[in-house]
């Protein structure tokens, strides 16, 4: 198996024992990503939309390093610690992708790291 780790800085570090991401077999498993700003390490949290953009923008951060972009992912997962924030996070995350929307499910968890609201992680091909 050809496996690589991908990190960038301009992603937020890991906050455990995990990469940012991993590229394996042609395939990138993107960790779970929260609104932290990898800057400053502050959180994005002033409203759902803002928090959810800075996850998609961290997102981004880590496709561009793996050198893809949002059209290579195949399948996300997003946590929603509310399932009534479902519509305003789906509305942000809708703007990042076009009519080739991936595979996804999202489900409602009791708790998510640092208390945020929303938390997403990706798989893409290359």
């Amino acid at each position: 198996m050809n496996k690589k780790i991908i990190n960038t800085e301009k992603a937020p570090a890991p906050i455990g024992p995990y990469n940012q991401a991993i590229s394996a077999n042609g395939f990138l498993f993107i960790s779970g990503q929260v609104a932290i700003v990898a800057e400053s390490g502050e959180m994005k949290m002033e409203n759902i939309t803002a928090e959810t953009k800075q996850v998609m923008d961290n997102l981004n951060s880590i496709l561009t390093e793996a050198g893809l972009t949002f059209q290579n992912v195949v399948k996300t997962t997003i946590f929603l610690k509310d399932m009534s924030l479902f519509t305003e996070v789906n509305s942000a995350y809708g703007a990042y992708f076009t009519d080739a929307y991936p595979a996804r499910e999202t489900v409602a968890v009791k708790g998510l790291p640092r208390d945020v609201n929303v938390e997403i992680s990706m798989i893409a091909c290359y």
